[in-house]
């Protein structure tokens, strides 16, 4: 739980939600009921260890979340070793409930009441709740982990696409491939094993059935044609911040499990242009919107994502940029990220920033989690990001390069997304609209 803790505390946008997320208890229940709530008690621990809120004491107990979460029916032993990730599913899925408990539609008895412009919101009062102030927006926001799956079916013989599916994550849970002899294993094949195409078969397709059944003149009916469909993942919506779980669990041949030590090689910053999915557009149009559009991404193709650049290259070629696999000198860079190095990288949309890396040592029955972290910023630059790495293991605490953080073995990944200059204008624009 500590380390989980330091890791969500170096995200400083999970933060800020948090902080408007709770503001509306403030405003209309007090100071009695907070600690009945996950996020108010979440955001304090928070807080405090990203220095935003000073502590009484040197040491700070997180046993306060314990018991907010036995509130929400989660029974978690102090006494036992309990993995961050899963840890990590029940904080998120927690703070989606509280969510969803709040009023998101106004009565319509109180209607009347709401449009009339000379009642201020203090003195509106609600037939059903008692006082009823007006729905926030960051009530019907989710928190920043949250993203989208996209799941495409494609006939193979009659290449009709079924309607889009989409499935809501909070983190993606990435299996390590085999990795081929004498090359290292990178956060991209990972990423591009998880999206990789996959074949259906004995699928019934609607399509064929709808072209059979045209060809029989006499009206006989006909039985659903099965074909195989070839189905692939994509990331529909990327959240603003991403936490990457690698999964260390294996089993052998005797069925026992077996923990995977292996490193896999990722970087101070994340591309993640093309595993985003883009709506398919018709070839008329689709140069025009390639000009045009913001959400156009190096390597896809009609919403499917092509093999990284760089993932299978012949040797004596000119190593490209990918994520996990870049030069020496751009993993001992910090702070900024060198564009003008990778011409064919010069603009991503999707750029991601390293806060956080929680690493798990020992095997799989018992062990202990550390955590690799940013240092808080300071009180003079709050929105500022820290290039000083620190190291912490419960209650010690010391410097960390980033060298080091790059060599270690990562169990989760804490990403926050970075805006370009023209994406912060934008957002700007459709703020002051």
């Amino acid at each position: 739980m500590n380390s989980l803790l330091q890791g969500l505390s170096s995200c400083p946008s999970f933060i800020k939600w948090l902080e408007e997320f709770t503001a509306q208890y403030k405003t209309e229940q007090g100071q009695s009921a907070e600690h009945q709530y996950l996020s108010v008690t979440l955001l304090r621990l928070l807080r405090a260890l990203s220095c935003q809120e000073a502590t009484e004491d040197d040491v700070l107990d997180a046993s306060c979340l314990l018991e907010v979460l036995r509130m929400y029916r989660w029974q978690i032993s102090t006494f036992e070793e309990q993995d961050a990730h899963e840890l990590f599913h029940v904080l998120t899925s927690s703070l989606e409930d509280e969510r969803d408990r709040q009023p998101r539609v106004t009565h319509l008895f109180d209607v009347h009441s709401l449009e009339q412009p000379e009642i201020t919101q203090k003195q509106i009062s609600c037939r059903t709740r008692g006082s009823l102030p007006l729905v926030s927006n960051h009530w019907k926001s989710p928190h920043p982990f949250h993203g989208r799956l996209t799941s495409n079916m494609v006939c193979k013989h009659c290449e009709h696409q079924s309607p889009v599916r989409y499935d809501t994550f909070d983190s993606l849970s990435l299996s390590i491939p085999a990795a081929a002899w004498g090359r290292p294993m990178t956060l991209d094949h990972c990423l591009h094993h998880f999206i990789s195409s996959e074949s259906v078969k004995d699928v019934v397709c609607d399509n064929c059935t709808k072209i059979q059944a045209e060809r029989i003149l006499n009206g006989q009916s006909i039985e659903n044609q099965r074909t195989t469909f070839v189905k692939q993942l994509k990331l529909g919506k990327l959240p603003q911040c991403l936490c990457i779980h690698l999964q260390r669990l294996s089993w052998s041949n005797q069925g026992t499990p077996l923990k995977r030590h292996e490193h896999v090689q990722f970087n101070e910053f994340l591309i993640m242009d093309i595993y985003k999915y883009h709506v398919p557009v018709h070839k008329s149009s689709q140069t025009e919107l390639t000009q045009n559009s913001e959400e156009t991404a190096p390597g896809t193709k009609d919403g499917i994502a092509v093999k990284p650049a760089g993932a299978e290259q012949p040797s004596g070629t000119k190593p490209h940029f990918v994520n996990g696999a870049c030069p020496s000198s751009f993993l001992m860079s910090s702070g900024t990220f060198p564009l003008a190095a990778f011409p064919e990288c010069s603009s991503p949309v999707y750029l991601y920033r390293l806060m956080a890396v929680v690493v798990h040592h020992g095997d799989m029955h018992s062990g202990h989690f550390v955590t690799y972290r940013r240092s808080p910023p300071s009180p003079r630059s709050p929105f500022a990001v820290s290039s000083q790495w620190l190291w912490i293991s419960d209650d010690t605490v010391r410097k960390a390069s980033l060298q080091e953080v790059l060599s270690c073995s990562a169990y989760l990944l804490f990403y926050e997304r970075v805006h370009s200059r023209v994406q912060h204008q934008s957002l700007q624009s459709k703020v002051e609209q």
